[in-house]
């Protein structure tokens, strides 16, 4: 049974990523039209859309890489605007399987100034370790990056994604080129990420089959916010029948 966040209303008493009237523009091509969306601590949101609707631009202006106009704020559970620390894994990043770089030397290039070359000493070895084992990955630390299978290489972006521990997960279509085994996995882990840590995970994703089951809320998504609520008040209405052309079926 999957724990959800219960908290659907405002922001009292829990920390909450406010997104207030948030708008991008191309020269005169508008990529967003006045976004709002509130996402509390704890709760997992997927941002769904067709092709094109602009998920990756609201991606990129969170992250802080896009201009923009409008405003993005994080605020603690006290109210107090504060920093908002954010985790980001990438949608699908290649590795050579001939590469000869392993888990802990990507570890040692990312989280601290060692040079891979140089073999990494017993604390940095063992904080590898304790960051790996956030999402039950510590056998992979000696694996090259480029043999992970789909869900391996999700597993050690991720452990990289928290650390240091942010407010925010951001994910880009963490589920592509993740079998179905491997989809329940990675989904059953950000749930007791999340709980375990009070965390909000944003992630975008074309396949639907798991949004009933892990997520709190499910954003549609196509220039403006077509539709907001439920996994299955997204997913049975009308707005998203339209924005995925399926003739009105639900």
């Amino acid at each position: 049974m999957i724990n959800r966040h219960t908290g659907t209303g405002g922001c009292e008493n829990a920390c909450c990523l406010k997104i207030e009237h948030l708008s991008v523009k191309i020269g005169t091509d508008v990529i967003l039209d006045d976004i709002n969306l509130h996402m509390h601590c704890g709760q997992i949101v997927a941002l769904i859309g067709p092709n094109g609707a602009g998920k990756s631009t609201l991606i990129r202006s969170i992250l802080g890489q896009r201009t923009y106009e409008g405003k993005i704020a994080f605020h603690s559970a006290d109210g107090k605007q504060t920093k908002l620390r954010i985790g980001y894994v990438p949608q699908s990043p290649a590795f050579d399987p001939a590469d000869p770089i392993s888990v802990l030397d990507l570890f040692t290039c990312c989280i601290s100034r060692r040079p891979a070359f140089l073999r990494a000493g017993k604390a940095l070895r063992e904080r590898v370790q304790t960051c790996l084992a956030r999402v039950h990955g510590e056998s992979l630390i000696g694996k090259r990056v480029g043999t992970l299978s789909g869900g391996e290489l999700q597993r050690v972006l991720l452990a990289l994604a928290l650390e240091p521990m942010p407010n925010m997960l951001i994910l880009d279509e963490p589920l592509s080129g993740v079998d179905v085994e491997g989809m329940e996995l990675l989904m059953d882990m950000l749930d007791e990420i999340r709980k375990t840590y009070d965390l909000s995970i944003l992630m975008t994703t074309h396949d639907f089959s798991m949004l009933p089951r892990y997520a709190d809320r499910v954003v549609l998504l196509r220039e403006k916010i077509l539709c907001k609520g439920t996994p299955l008040e997204v997913l049975n209405s009308d707005e998203f029948a339209q924005a995925f052309h399926l003739g009105g079926a639900k």
